[in-house]
């Protein structure tokens, strides 16, 4: 049973409907004019998978492992691709995304058990690979920052990218990892516009407390770099100059970008979206990610997922190429190390 909210608008949310699950036949519709229709409140719930590394081959990511601590996220980034796996769960990809939040707490314990295990090959593990490990509920729950204490005491190399400036407050951490060259951080920044950034991703950290914190880790010795995810054409892609210059001033020394696809039900919340918060744009923005993406809007073809094909796509490969150049961003992140991996014995403490 999926639930559909008001078309109206949602403080502190990116979608404002729940669409339809697409694996269901039944659905419960809420009355738009009911003025006694309660506004959605988080809700956490636990993960009880038994694994956490999960692996992957595409040629596309530059990653084969990741971990992913929660499912959902409550940034509310109404373009996440994401959303689409939450209808694996029974849940619809609108609110109940960024609302219905499925949190895997005994992910440091299963992550101590798979790194221990000889069967383990040391590699780069993203952090993460779908949502976001640093949103709001981490601050209370702490799982990252308790997987992170494990990939230290391993000195197993991982690479995070997030939206959050909470990252900054694992500083300790991520220094133990960056001495044995173990660790990478991505700060994705869509617009530099706070005020599109209130509504198009609104619980993220606002776009300069992101660079403050890209600045302080940077500061401390750990290697950052900007991800100018996603690229909205028509929306905010003019801005990729002023986010890759801005991103090496505060410290960043490589860069990467995705092209935005939206796949599956993912499109009608956008759409939804552009109406109520860009209806000027609205068809701009659409023409031109379907030059780039076709009719669906989604690419799912390897070596165009992120980039897309045609004359505007290659225009802001470009843009992109020309703006780190200009500014001297590596196009690809630190080449992390697995050379100091360790299985630890007894009773080793994190900086031993």
């Amino acid at each position: 049973m999926t639930r559909h909210a008001s078309a109206g608008l949602l403080r502190g949310r990116g979608a404002a409907e729940n669409p339809a699950n697409r694996f269901d036949r039944i659905e419960f519709v809420f009355d738009p004019e009911d003025p006694d229709r309660p506004a959605p409140k988080t809700e956490f719930y636990r993960d009880a998978s038994r694994s956490l590394i999960t692996r992957n081959e595409s040629p596309d990511l530059g990653f084969h492992a990741s971990i992913n601590p929660y499912r959902g996220c409550e940034h509310g980034c109404v373009y996440c691709f994401a959303r689409a796996y939450h209808e694996f769960l029974g849940f619809s990809a609108g609110l109940d995304f960024e609302t219905k939040i499925m949190v895997k707490e005994d992910a440091p314990e299963i992550l101590r058990r798979e790194l221990s295990s000889p069967k383990w090959q040391p590699q780069m593990i993203m952090m993460s690979g779908v949502t976001d490990p640093y949103q709001p509920i981490e601050r209370k729950l702490r799982v990252t920052r308790r997987c992170l204490e494990v990939l230290a005491e391993f000195r197993n190399p991982a690479a995070i990218i997030t939206k959050n400036h909470l990252v900054e407050r694992d500083v300790d951490v991520l220094s133990e990892l960056a001495r044995h060259n173990a660790v990478g951080v991505y700060f994705s920044i869509t617009t530099l516009d706070a005020d599109l950034a209130g509504v198009l991703e609104p619980r993220t950290s606002v776009p300069a407390r992101r660079l403050q914190a890209l600045s302080a880790l940077a500061h401390a010795g750990i290697p950052c770099g900007v991800a100018v995810c996603p690229v909205i054409p028509g929306l905010a892609d003019h801005e990729i100059p002023a986010i890759v210059a801005a991103a090496a001033a505060a410290g960043a020394t490589s860069a990467a970008y995705a092209i935005v696809r939206l796949p599956q039900s993912v499109r009608a919340i956008f759409e939804r979206w552009l109406a109520r918060h860009r209806p000027a744009a609205k068809k701009k923005v659409l023409d031109r990610l379907r030059e780039i993406r076709g009719e669906d809007l989604d690419e799912k073809r390897i070596g165009r997922r992120f980039t897309g094909e045609g004359e505007l796509a290659r225009q802001i490969r470009s843009l992109f190429a020309m703006s780190c150049r200009k500014v001297g961003l590596a196009d690809s992140g630190p080449d992390l190390s697995a050379s100091s991996f360790r299985r630890p014995t007894g009773q080793l403490g994190l900086f031993d």
